[in-house]
């Protein structure tokens, strides 16, 4: 057995030690957890003990969380546990991820929380059509939303379109009662509450008379280029190749695309196949694409949500390999 180590680190101010600790010591307890090392903090004062890959690996830790903390972020246990899977299971630098900040609104900061997440905001960023592809609550849709509200605030672009498959209507919507708007809002709730999240409910009633933001069925979208938009695609598992090529081509001068979508959870008719499922073969020799995969470790809702997501995952595997009746 290594013999254990000890390792110091003095903390600047009580105010310091008491974010870093939490309430009741919650961030101490998921940390301690995470890298198998004894905690100790005395006042401003730290302690580390353990086997020493492990002392140094939580010091490591520590110096990043100190970062996240004096940039302003405040912590809290979930936000710790997706730091610590940062710095556990990935090379890449909690504090690089955690001071990117998307939109701020009403003092709450959106940004990404994993590694995946920071690559895919960069990849908004620096492209002009960008695939998330990967399972529910991995952030594909809401960073894609906060990046096309600031990108609109921001003056990058004159107006933000929303749209995404009305697969359980058949994309026909005319047999269901009331107006459009009516018909659709069940589809494109979790948009509006995306939205909701990011600016004051008047602003965004005003935005969306105004046709400033729109939120339409994919099927609205055929005969438009759209110029000067940011434009995101949700759900985009549930369209056909030649929606997803409809679509695609839509694209007009100084706009933005971002196609978001679950492959594991299509629900065309069989046999019909996705036209998210066939893009990465179709665009790879395609310059200014980018598609980012997301999975399990980028899920960020309940942690519960994390396992059952994986869980599934292994039983598909096991499934296919013909290893489970």
């Amino acid at each position: 057995m290594p013999e254990a180590t000890r390792s110091v680190i003095e903390l600047d101010s009580n105010a310091l030690a008491l974010s870093l600790a939490g309430e009741h010591d919650a961030h101490l307890r998921v940390i301690e957890e995470r890298l198998d090392c004894r905690l100790t903090l005395r006042g401003n004062v730290l302690t580390l003990e353990g086997e020493p890959v492990a002392v140094a690996k939580a010091r490591a830790a520590f110096e990043e969380l100190l970062t996240v903390i004096r940039s302003g972020r405040p912590l809290n246990p979930a936000m710790v546990e997706s730091l610590m899977d940062i710095a556990v299971n990935s090379s890449g630098k909690p504090s690089e991820v955690y001071g990117d900040v998307v939109w701020t609104h009403r003092g709450r900061q959106i940004g990404p929380r994993t590694v995946n997440q920071k690559h895919y905001v960069d990849a908004i960023r620096g492209t002009t059509i960008t695939f998330g592809i990967g399972p529910a609550g991995t952030g594909k849709t809401y960073l894609a939303t906060a990046m096309a509200v600031n990108a609109f605030f921001s003056k990058a672009v004159g107006r933000i379109i929303l749209t995404r498959p009305a697969v359980e209507a058949g994309e026909s919507l005319g047999f269901l009662p009331g107006s459009v708007s009516e018909k659709v809002d069940p589809y494109f709730r979790p948009l509006f509450d995306a939205l909701y999240d990011m600016m004051d409910g008047d602003k965004l009633a005003a935005l969306i008379e105004h046709g400033e933001i729109e939120v339409a069925p994919l099927a609205f979208m055929r005969g438009r280029t759209l110029n000067d938009s940011f434009i995101i695609l949700d759900e985009a598992q549930n369209t056909s190749p030649e929606q997803m090529k409809m679509f695609l081509t839509r694209l007009g001068f100084g706009s933005k695309m971002v196609v978001t979508g679950d492959v594991t959870q299509i629900d065309l008719p069989q046999p019909r196949t996705s036209g998210l499922v066939t893009v990465p073969q179709v665009l790879q020799a395609i310059s200014d694409i980018q598609v980012v995969q997301f999975d399990g470790h980028d899920v960020v809702r309940h942690k519960l949500v994390q396992r059952i997501v994986n869980a599934y995952k292994e039983h598909d595997e096991r499934l296919q390999s013909g290893r489970e009746p």
